[in-house]
């Protein structure tokens, strides 16, 4: 239909007022688009839902927390651990579930400090469960990640995110 109505316009052949034919579809080609959003972001939480299921299945270690986080330790640190208020200092690598790399310190080849507080739930959660010198992998389901907004165009709506996270240095 809008293909359609374009092609009329650049032809010349469409005499409609635009502000009416807006009106009389615009509505409709919202909740079009709507649906189609909402039926993409369900099937990114169902894969998000199944990689959890599979990283668990495959990590004996690795703990999910009741607020759905999934924390596996691959090395214990042996320093302080961060509460929300501490400024840290991280190394971390950050993959959808389908291995795309939207975010890495790693890469970059720089460490990054920041403020606990001011990341996303996740972190909180999973930081303050790791010592300084540790290095662990977070499983973060999109409520406790950038939720059904996403990010930008690195992360999509409803998304669970994976990182690995090396903690190099508490501040209080």
């Amino acid at each position: 239909i809008l293909l359609a109505g374009f092609t009329d316009v650049v032809k010349g052949e469409n005499t409609a007022d635009p502000m009416e034919v807006l009106q009389k579809f615009g509505p409709a080609v919202n909740n079009l688009l709507r649906e189609r959003m909402e039926g993409i972001m369900d099937k990114v939480k169902r894969d998000g839902d199944e990689y959890v299921t599979g990283f668990l299945d495959c990590n004996d270690e690795a703990k999910k927390t009741d607020s759905g986080l999934v924390y596996y330790e691959m090395k214990a640190g042996d320093g302080a651990s961060p509460v929300v208020e501490d400024e840290v200092e991280v190394h971390y690598h950050g993959t959808l579930t389908d291995g795309t790399v939207f975010d890495s310190s790693v890469d970059r080849g720089a460490t990054i400090k920041f403020k606990l507080g001011q990341v996303i739930k996740g972190w909180q959660e999973g930081l303050a469960m790791m010592k300084e010198g540790g290095k662990a992998t977070l499983v973060i389901p999109p409520e406790l990640a950038y939720g059904d907004a996403g990010s930008g165009g690195a992360v999509p709506p409803g998304a669970t995110l994976k990182f690995e996270v090396e903690l190099f240095k508490v501040n209080p």
